[in-house]
């Protein structure tokens, strides 16, 4: 029952989310007007607004227009639900599973943004921060001074990549949004679990490009952005970096 409540919860937070991407990126309310179809504009009726449920009812097409309504809406409502049940499963119930249901929705709310948009909008990474270092002073999970040493290593390592490649290459690469995501991460996870996550997401994204280039798909100044690697290498960090560090260090020590 817990598992399904996670489920229904995720479900519903993903939902708000869906309406985060799409109005944050162009500065609009998230409150106001109600959610409406993109192609006629008509309110969606609360019973077509069911995460996942009402995108399987209404076929994927809108009641009034039939226009289709894009997959990414029940995908990040399934996504978050998943998400959710799994850090329950993880986690069990406490503050910590409070925690963990914010970062992931800050985690999934951005991967969405930064595919549409190329963006990572501060008004979800600072805040987010703030949360996470606030939570580690309070709960001591991770100690302060391991969040604080995340924050200061993870926009730290970004910013310095940043900078070598425009003095080095002379390219832009990452954005500063990558610089705040980074932080984001060092802030709940602490520096040992943040430095797992770095090196998930360049070892994904480097491959990922690989596979993008190799398949003419991408091509060689074409942006690929790096904060879904990011949110990706940091949920694995969250749900099994203590048993994959654990793993390394007694490979390494044997």
């Amino acid at each position: 029952m817990m598992v399904a409540g996670a489920l229904a919860l995720g479900g519903i937070v993903g939902s708000f989310l869906n309406v985060c991407a799409s109005r944050l990126p162009n500065g609009r309310s998230l409150w106001r007007p109600g959610s409406a179809c993109p192609a006629c504009a008509h309110p969606i009726r609360w019973y077509d607004n069911v995460p996942v449920l009402s995108f399987m009812v209404l076929r994927g097409r809108c009641r009034d227009c039939r226009a289709p309504i894009a997959w990414r809406y029940p995908g990040v409502e399934f996504g978050t639900a998943l998400l959710f049940a799994l850090a329950y499963v993880h986690l069990g119930l406490g503050w910590e599973l409070a925690l963990a249901f914010v970062f992931l929705s800050a985690l999934m709310v951005i991967t969405v943004i930064d595919l549409e948009h190329q963006l990572i909008p501060d008004r979800i990474t600072l805040p987010v921060i703030a949360a996470g270092f606030l939570a580690s002073v309070v709960l001591g999970r991770p100690s302060w001074p391991h969040s604080l040493l995340g924050i200061v290593v993870g926009g730290g390592i970004i910013y310095a990549i940043i900078l070598g490649s425009r003095l080095v290459m002379g390219v832009e690469g990452m954005g500063g949004g990558d610089i705040t995501l980074a932080a984001m991460l060092g802030a709940f996870l602490g520096w040992k679990l943040l430095l797992l996550g770095l090196f998930l997401a360049v070892l994904l994204g480097a491959g990922v490009a690989v596979a993008l280039l190799a398949t003419g798909r991408r091509g060689g100044k074409d942006p690929i952005p790096f904060g879904p690697f990011l949110a990706l290498g940091g949920a694995v960090s969250l749900f099994w970096g203590k048993e994959i560090l654990q793993w390394y260090l007694r490979g390494f020590v044997g």
